[in-house]
């Protein structure tokens, strides 16, 4: 099994427990939302030190400009994506925030290249656009206000600002250490915010099911799909690794199938199918960070 083959698998699991993690999620609809996300990251980041320390992996302390890109890291993808998706589902359907997050394989093939020193590939490109399409299918569309499209576009920002700001972090810090200094910065966040709007005694409202979601978050979603993830970026490249972003509503889908016992629609099966066809425009028969056809 070649080291190219191995990062999609692990770029392909992380957006699998992503995915999955949509029904857990809602679990925690009524819970207070800052003080679980803040738990949430801690936990993550006491679970990712851990394991740096266990497998001997060293963390970096940032320097200079690092700071900015960590920061931008935790801002964009951790901290407003998830404030994004509760305000935004206020003004518009799950499916138009979800179409935000589906968009994003086209941003990461366009902008990730750059950021690595090379041109886009137009055959990723093309890969990207089949693989958003479909996405956009598995999801379905609905309704939004402006105030709700406002919110999409800035899911898809920070979604996109997640892989993109760590590019240039990933080869002196590496997946774990990225996702360390990310985790606790947005752990930080979360904090002050919690104590500044739920107050201090906000986590004794947990109950048992909502810390068993919170723990799924920050171990599964957290600090495994981080390290997966960017070890795949740091691999194939941002703009490869973005076509794996489609397999999250696959994942999404078929998680809702045990919990609503219905099998998926037509779209999902569709959707899914045009996501297959661009994972193999975009991955079979190619390079390793090169992004050429070989």
């Amino acid at each position: 099994m070649s080291s190219t083959f191995r990062a999609g698998i692990a770029g392909a699991l992380g957006m699998t427990f992503v995915g999955g993690s949509v029904a857990v999620s809602g679990v925690l609809t009524d819970a207070p939302l800052h003080t679980a996300q803040a738990l949430r990251y801690a936990v993550a980041c006491a679970l990712l030190v851990a394991w740096a320390r266990a497998t001997g992996r060293p963390l970096h302390r940032p320097r200079g400009t690092e700071w900015l890109w960590l920061t931008g890291v935790a801002v964009s993808g951790l901290v407003v994506f998830n404030l994004a998706l509760v305000h935004g589902s206020r003004h518009a359907e799950p499916a138009v925030l979800a179409v935000g997050v589906a968009c994003v394989p086209v941003a990461l093939a366009a902008i990730g290249p750059l950021l690595e020193g090379r041109g886009p590939a137009a055959r990723v490109l093309a890969a990207a656009v089949v693989v958003s399409a479909g996405a956009v299918v598995v999801e379905g569309f609905g309704r939004a206000d402006a105030v709700g499209l406002a919110w999409a576009v800035t899911v898809l920002v920070c979604e996109a600002g997640f892989t993109l700001l760590a590019v240039p972090l990933l080869s002196r810090h590496g997946p774990v250490g990225v996702s360390v200094h990310a985790t606790w910065i947005a752990a930080a966040m979360f904090a002050v915010l919690a104590l500044g709007l739920e107050g201090g005694t906000a986590a004794t409202t947990f109950e048992l099911l909502d810390l068993l979601a919170i723990g799924y978050l920050a171990v599964g979603v957290t600090a495994v799909a981080f390290v997966l993830w960017y070890s795949c970026v740091q691999r194939i490249g941002s703009g490869r690794a973005g076509l794996l972003t489609g397999i999250a509503p696959v994942a999404a889908a078929s998680v809702g199938v045990p919990v609503t016992g219905a099998m998926p629609g037509h779209a999902v099966w569709v959707g899914t199918a045009l996501i297959a066809v661009g994972l193999a425009i975009g991955l079979v028969g190619m390079d390793t960070v090169s992004g050429f056809a070989r």
